[in-house]
């Protein structure tokens, strides 16, 4: 999946994208480092840091997973414009 090595990225975890399946979107153990890490960084635009909270609420590992990947995007449109074309495709 393009989303969890795009997540991998982001956490600057360069060892786990060699050799390793990337179990952010099945484990919560990987997720949350990550949902903690978008809640401490800036927001990229508004609204962002709720958007996560409100999934974070469901309990829900699949839309914490999309709301942390939505952040990640956003965060890379505003910091590296050359990222957006690569992430964006399915």
């Amino acid at each position: 999946m393009k989303q969890n090595k795009l997540i991998a990225e982001f956490m600057g975890d360069s060892t786990r994208l060699h050799g390793l399946q990337l179990q952010y979107h099945t484990s919560w153990d990987w997720l949350m480092p990550v949902a903690e890490k978008c809640l401490t960084t800036d927001e990229p635009s508004d609204g962002q840091h709720y958007f996560i909270n409100d999934a974070l609420l469901t309990c829900n590992i699949e839309v914490v997973y999309d709301r942390v990947v939505e952040f990640i995007k956003e965060y890379d449109r505003t910091t590296d414009y050359n990222k957006v074309t690569y992430y964006d495709e399915q």
